[in-house]
Order: structure tokens, then C-alpha cells, then sequence
């Protein structure tokens, strides 16, 4: 079974991300969720992304950063918008990478300070009509797909962002369930 190092989203770590956490860990998987905001969350974009900007990206990342010292290096990464950031850098730069999954979020490989480590699968899950894809999510995903020889990008249908987020308006429980058994196929494999 793996173990995953899964990065919250920028609404914090709710009730949702404990659900979605959970999912993994009832197929058998040992999940971390750390907690970025320590201890804050939020129940819409606007205020999360002031907070955001308040202590700042590199803050959050650094803590991310921080988080998987403690832990083995043997991880699959993953993270959802504002945690597929940290996850994928941790993927990158940080020996031992099982795996990574990326949701509603990626960086183009170039981006961060090491190449995509060889053999290291990769999931990108985004919607297709997601509003913030015009951010370059979309083309760094492509780019992705480029570069990783197991790189799997999967798109559902829909407008929405935050769609694994059980209880907020974005969800979709269908694409979740799609992604969940998706991800659950991937974490059987490394």
C-alpha cells in the first residue's frame, strides 16, 4: 500500500479534504494531511486567497516543504489547486517520489529546479471548463504529458474548480468518485 502526502486546497484543510483523505485510507493507504493555514479555513475563494496572499505562496510552500521531512521518502505527492504546487515541487526536488497527483492545479515540469525524476508516474485530474484553467493549468498539464512517459492528464465535464470538495458548491460527486477510483488504481501500482 502507498503512503501519500496529499496538500489541501486553498479553502484550507475542511471537512471535504478530510473526506476525500479518508477515501484513500478506507482502500488500504496511509494518508498525511497537513494542515498549511494552521488551523484556518474557509468557505469561499475570495477570503482564502486574501489569506493567501497575506502570508504568502512561498510561506505555504516552505511549509509544505517542512511537513515532508518528517515523513519517509518513499511518498506519492498530491495536491489539489493551491496543494498541487507543493506536491509537485516535493515531486521534483525531493528523492524517493513514488508517484504524483495533481488536481485542478499543475506547473509545466520546467518550472521547478529539477527535471520530472525518471520513472515517476504522474496524474492530472482538471475539469474541462474550470474558469481558472485560463491560469495555464491546462498547457502545464499538456507539457506534463510531454515530458513523463506515465503521465496520465483526465478531464471530466464541467465549469467547476473545487469539484472534490464534498459540500461546497463546486462538487461533483460523480467526477469524484471517478477520480477517487482513478487515483486508488494509480497508489495499487507504485
Amino acid at each position: 500500500m502507498a503512503e501519500v502526502l496529499l496538500f489541501h486546497h486553498v479553502l484550507g484543510r475542511t471537512a471535504g479534504m478530510e473526506a476525500l483523505a479518508e477515501r484513500f485510507r478506507e482502500a488500504g493507504h496511509t494518508v498525511h494531511l497537513p494542515d498549511l493555514f494552521e488551523g484556518r479555513t474557509f468557505t469561499d475563494r475570495g477570503t482564502a486567497r486574501a489569506y493567501v496572499d497575506e502570508v504568502g505562496f512561498d510561506t505555504l510552500v516552505e511549509r509544505g516543504r517542512v511537513v515532508a521531512e518528517d515523513l519517509p521518502r518513499e511518498l506519492v505527492y498530491a495536491g489539489i489547486s493551491l496543494g498541487a504546487l507543493p506536491a509537485q515541487l516535493l515531486t521534483q526536488t525531493r528523492l524517493g517520489a513514488r508517484a504524483a497527483v495533481l488536481i485542478s492545479a499543475a506547473g509545466a515540469p520546467s518550472d521547478f529546479d529539477a527535471p520530472w525524476p525518471r520513472g515517476v508516474p504522474v496524474q492530472v485530474h482538471l475539469k474541462e471548463d474550470d474558469p481558472l484553467m485560463d491560469e495555464g493549468d491546462l498547457a502545464a498539464a499538456r507539457s506534463i504529458v510531454e515530458v513523463v512517459p506515465d503521465a496520465e492528464l483526465f478531464r471530466y465535464p464541467g465549469a467547476t474548480h473545487l469539484f472534490t470538495e464534498a459540500g461546497y458548491a463546486d462538487h461533483d460527486p460523480a467526477a469524484t468518485d471517478l477520480l477517487v477510483e482513478r487515483v486508488t488504481a494509480l497508489l495499487g501500482r507504485v
